[in-house]
């Protein structure tokens, strides 16, 4: 059984890491797909019950005017003209974007979340600033992107981008007004055809959303979110796809919804996330009182605060209370379970083997990448795109795992900073890992939580590909203790509570109408 299982194990790694990009500090890379037909079109995605939108029609657009008008039709001949005299780079765009651009916004936003996630360096005299909005430009550059600050990003802008298209659905089949190309024969449509109405523009939609989330999200990178917006509607345009009134429409869909999201994450506490050392020095005292441990971080210099200690108290998507889902106590530290494990962790770095350390690797996902979130953000994408999925599809799907994610990461800062469980660094006297020990307690394991609760909501849009996903979850579990940064019950334990915490979010997505 253990051959077979490693036998498995190999199989599943050596797939994930062909279709998968690596994830060293050069990535992200982007996917090499094209337009394609998409597997359904989702006619009723109108009716769907939105995340934060009371309903597909809530958001007020005008009635798009006769396509036998003459505005339209000089809007036609005005669109025949631009794309008479395309350049070769306005040509490469159009490829690029593709008639499912959530995708390449997805990629943007994880670009942007490896490009953040760099700690702070401490000051001169040892002290340490933190990033902070009210000065983005530092020093320190604002945001770090840590893998809480990254799953809450991607969860808004997916949010918002599933809310949009919705109503963007909902308008699309009330009017039902044909893309240009099907009106204009001698218009070269761009993509594969696909007979979805184009009022109002569903790519207009996804750039406004996309661009005004990430852009307080990342408020350094305000101008090149512009110009990727800009270079994405005009290849709207250009695609033979739409007219400017689509576009206009969409992007009052999107400044609508962003607005509705963005008002929610002012409010949501993550401002107060990262906490004073006074406050920090309190839940740590208060865990030792609880329990007799606390974890010690090792670094030199220290940092005097752990990462976002009140993280747990960040609003959830799916959940009103994150102490119904808190995981039951780690090992005492005097408990046979608990000397076991010492004994597994200490097998592990003196048998180290190379298939060990690969997988420790792959899955690391530290600083200077996308973080865990990002990873499953990426498989996730590369299923879309195998699948065919339309742009509403593939936002729902990004939006329910998303929040999952966040869910899932809320839940484990709960119990890292409640149960405050040493690393094993600290308790296995001259022990060593080969991967940097992260700056919060250990358990429960963050990359554990995150891919249980991801694997789980693909588990769910991807039935065929259940089995897979979870495996690869279990692995970049178990990878967290070959690295030698957690122990085997963080990995074990953070599997279950992700797994659990993600059914809260599949229940939610059963209830949408989009599985009727």
């Amino acid at each position: 059984m253990k051959k077979m299982r490693n036998n498995i194990t190999i199989l599943l790694l050596t797939a994930l890491v062909i279709s998968l990009i690596s994830c060293e500090k050069d990535t992200p890379q982007y996917l090499p797909y094209e337009g394609y037909t998409y597997a359904e079109l989702n006619t009723n995605g109108g009716n769907w019950v939105p995340v934060l939108q009371s309903s597909g029609d809530a958001i007020d657009i005008a009635v798009p005017m006769a396509t036998d008008s003459q505005e339209y039709l000089s809007e036609i001949q005005e669109l025949k003209e631009a794309m008479s005299t395309m350049t070769s780079d306005q040509r490469k765009a159009i490829k690029y974007w593709t008639n499912n651009p959530a995708i390449r916004w997805n990629e943007i936003a994880l670009e942007l979340i490896a490009k953040y996630n760099l700690i702070p360096g401490p000051n001169a005299d040892g002290t340490y600033t933190l990033p902070n909005p009210s000065n983005p430009e530092g020093p320190p550059a604002f945001p770090f992107a840590h893998p809480p600050y990254a799953c809450r990003a991607l969860a808004y802008m997916s949010v918002a981008q599933f809310d949009g298209l919705i109503s963007a659905w909902h308008y699309k089949y009330e009017y039902n007004r044909p893309a240009p190309f099907q009106l204009d024969e001698t218009i070269d449509y761009a993509y594969e055809e696909n007979n979805l109405p184009s009022y109002p523009s569903d790519g207009a939609v996804v750039a406004r959303a996309s661009r005004n989330i990430l852009s307080a999200m990342f408020p350094l990178e305000v101008e090149y979110l512009q110009k990727m917006e800009e270079e994405h509607l005009e290849s709207l345009l250009l695609s033979g796809g739409n007219v400017m009134t689509d576009i206009t429409a969409g992007l009052e869909i999107g400044d609508a919804v962003s607005e509705t999201a963005l008002t929610r994450a002012s409010n949501d506490g993550m401002k107060n996330a990262q906490t004073p050392k006074a406050v920090s020095d309190s839940i740590k005292q208060a865990a030792y009182d609880r329990f007799g441990w606390a974890w010690d971080n090792l670094e030199i210099p220290v940092r005097p605060v752990g990462l976002t200690p009140l993280f747990s108290k960040v609003t959830m998507w799916s959940i009103d209370d994150v102490e119904s889902v808190r995981p039951i106590p780690p090992p005492q530290l005097d408990s046979q379970e608990f000397l076991d494990d010492v004994e597994l962790l200490k097998d592990h770095a003196k048998n180290m083997t190379d298939e060990k350390r690969r997988i420790a690797n792959f899955w690391q996902d530290g600083l200077g990448t996308y973080t865990p979130p990002g990873h499953w953000n990426r498989i996730a994408n590369e299923f879309m795109v195998e699948y065919k999925l339309n742009p509403l599809q593939t936002t729902r799907t990004l939006a329910y795992m998303n929040m999952a994610i966040m869910d899932a990461g809320i839940s484990c800062w709960d119990a890292k900073y409640y149960y405050h469980y040493p690393r094993p660094i600290q308790l296995i006297e001259g022990f060593e890992t080969i991967a940097g020990t992260p700056n919060f307690p250990s358990y429960t394991s963050g990359h554990s939580v995150f891919s249980a609760a991801a694997s789980e909501v693909l588990a769910y849009v991807f039935p065929n590909e259940a089995a897979t996903v979870r495996a690869w979850a279990e692995e970049a579990a178990i990878s967290r203790v070959y690295g030698g940064i957690h122990w085997s019950f963080d990995a074990t334990v953070g599997t279950d509570q992700g797994r659990e915490v993600a059914q809260y979010t599949i229940d939610r997505a059963k209830a949408d109408g989009a599985d009727e």
